[in-house]
């Protein structure tokens, strides 16, 4: 793509990128983008001391009132939950500062002193997502005492979304907004469709394993074991947690990439592929979501229409019977 239809940004501590169909509507649709990755960061994010996340958390039991930009990042975590069953939940803070997980990421990746021996830190339950109360006609969140929000994921995909369709207004030409990966698009696309390089990490370039595949509409998600890990004293952890063991979930897959009309569905829906492990196929099928699953070992299984055509990995066998469940 010319380089006056896209632009690369740093955006919630991964690496953004806009692209547009319409010459000359690029730098109005990249100030439009990084206007939203602004509100989002001062509302959701919880490693800032002045966000009004963190502020949220300090105020556990008691009624909160929040600004807009929260309040639909709430809303919209809570029904994630209440779709997948709480399997996809944002009380799990807690948990991840229990792992160690308590700052910026990039922070956390280059600290070595995380591998030092000390007293183990307790692992910490998940209240659950009932935990939390939103009253949208006052504006307010209430948590119960002891909750930590983490909106992780669904606010940065929420974020996308609204980015695209935020630049959509602003030049009235189509858009492809993609933050660490998760990507929405607005407008009409180009008549050949978005070209989109599909791997385990946004961040790795062409050449690493994956597959080509093209979008016209709606959203993209790819969720992973093999992105925002870090190194603890008792091994390797990374950010995907399961909620019924307050623990980085051992899925049989590594990464799921999913299809959905925006990216926050599809975001829910790859998170939830992730902690579901093999029940995720055939719940995926069933919603008619085109997915593509890598497994641990590598090979590849492609759901719901997501084609299989040019893919890199092997395809994996199908499933037998007796198999299903996490493990």
């Amino acid at each position: 793509m010319p380089s006056d239809h896209l632009m690369r940004l740093d955006a919630f501590g991964t690496v953004g990128v806009v692209c547009v169909t319409e010459p000359g509507s690029l730098s109005g649709a990249v100030e439009v983008v990084q206007r939203t990755v602004a509100e989002f960061d001062q509302a959701c994010s919880r490693f800032r001391s002045d966000s009004e996340l963190s502020e949220l958390n300090a105020a556990a039991g008691t009624s909160f009132r929040v600004g807009p930009v929260l309040l639909d990042a709430v809303s919209a975590a809570l029904r994630a939950a209440r779709l997948t069953g709480g399997d996809v939940d944002p009380t799990v803070g807690e948990a991840l500062i229990a792992l160690g997980y308590d700052r910026d990421f990039a922070e956390l990746a280059s600290d070595t002193s995380a591998l030092t021996p000390r007293a183990p830190r307790p692992i910490a339950t998940i209240p659950g997502w009932r935990a939390v109360t939103v009253k949208a006609q006052d504006s307010t969140v209430r948590l119960a005492p002891g909750v930590t929000l983490d909106l992780g994921a669904t606010a940065k995909a929420l974020a996308a979304d609204r980015a695209a369709a935020r630049a959509l207004d602003a030049t009235g030409g189509g858009v492809l907004v993609s933050f660490g990966g998760d990507l929405a698009i607005a407008g009409t696309s180009p008549s050949e469709g978005w070209r989109v390089r599909v791997t385990d990490d946004h961040r790795a370039g062409t050449e690493a394993p994956g597959q080509w595949i093209t979008l016209h509409s709606g959203g993209l998600a790819t969720s992973s074991t093999f992105v925002r890990r870090w190194r603890t004293a008792s091994g390797v952890a990374h950010h995907l947690i399961d909620p019924a063991t307050g623990q980085p979930t051992e899925s049989v897959w590594r990464t799921a990439s999913v299809t959905a009309g925006s990216c926050l569905d599809a975001n829910i829906a790859s998170t939830a592929a992730i902690i579901r492990g093999l029940e995720s196929v055939a719940w995926l099928e069933g919603l008619g979501l085109p997915s593509r699953l890598v497994g641990v070992d590598g090979t590849v299984r492609h759901l719901a229409g997501w084609p299989a055509e040019g893919d890199d990995l092997p395809s994996a066998a199908p499933a037998t019977a007796g198999q299903g469940g996490r493990e």
